[in-house]
């Protein structure tokens, strides 16, 4: 099996579980790729270096599967790097609280082992395309989380026209407008309010962020919808936002976000299910007393 490495540079607590990873993969007779700054970090905090079979620079790569060694953050970057090819992404958690690198670092073995045998399943996560004849929003214009649309640091309200099609949705005046998938409802969108998704569900969460008017509530709209929203600003400028990546826009500058053409592929075990996440990480209908 191929497979491709992609990892932050926080990992110094987990230097004996990481050394484990590379001779379990080596065991298995994997193939073993490893994106090259990744691959020169461990290099200087193992005793000795990974057992791989090439390093990658780039993106000009092939797999049968990727691993994501980090948090969530990491995991989005993988993505990222994985780009179009849909290879799937198992997220092993480095970090803290992990809902898309959700296998811990002390159960990769297990998972793996199941990985090797077949025995998981790939879920298909939809994607949000930005278009805005602006700027290429750093190359990358697609978000797995969410699109954010917010006031700059320092400026007034900003006023939002949505529209979804040619339809006038509504008039947003407040901090900000969060585009939400399912991956990303339990992220930024949850903390404003907005609705948690199951993550196979075909739709968008539209969060208002301190929206002037109590009349403003989180709305959930198909994801077939191509959704376009104007921004004006007493400052000129407000910021555009993809999983955290952000950029300046003029104001008056129109958004457009539609369904990506393709889509981020995620390992999960066979028995995992959306529920047993949501009990883990949010504490889901756990009784305290």
């Amino acid at each position: 099996m191929r497979i491709a490495v992609y990892g932050n540079s926080y990992q110094e607590e987990h230097l004996e579980e990481l050394s484990a990873l590379f001779e379990l993969l080596s065991t298995h007779n994997a193939w073993v790729e490893i994106e090259a700054s990744f691959y020169r970090y461990l290099c200087k905090v193992l005793p000795t270096p990974p057992k791989i079979n090439d390093v990658i620079e780039g993106d000009d790569f092939s797999a049968a599967i990727a691993l994501s060694l980090g948090g969530d953050g990491t995991f989005l970057r993988t993505a990222q790097w994985v780009g179009k090819k849909e290879i799937p992404i198992l997220g092993i958690n480095t970090g803290h609280l992990g809902y898309l690198a959700d296998v811990r670092i002390s159960d990769v073995g297990k998972c793996l082992e199941c990985v090797f045998n077949g025995n998981h399943r790939i879920d298909s996560r939809t994607m949000i395309e930005v278009d805005c004849a602006e700027t290429d929003v750093d190359g990358w214009p697609y978000a797995l989380n969410e699109v954010a649309i917010l006031k700059q640091d320092t400026s007034s309200m900003i006023d939002m026209e949505a529209r979804i099609g040619d339809v006038l949705l509504a008039n947003y005046r407040g901090d900000g407008l969060i585009v939400s998938t399912p991956t990303g409802s339990t992220g930024y969108n949850l903390s404003v309010g907005g609705p948690i998704l199951e993550p196979s569900a075909p739709v968008w969460a539209i969060s208002p962020i301190a929206a002037h008017s109590l009349t403003m509530r989180p709305l959930v709209v198909s994801d077939d919808s191509v959704f376009s929203v104007t921004t004006h600003s007493r400052s000129d400028a407000y910021r555009l936002s993809l999983d955290g990546r952000s950029v300046s826009l003029a104001a008056g500058t129109t958004v457009t976000m539609r369904r990506a053409p393709f889509v981020t592929k995620v390992i999960q075990s066979q028995d995992h299910h959306f529920s047993d996440t949501l009990r883990d990480k949010l504490l889901w209908g756990i009784d305290k007393r």
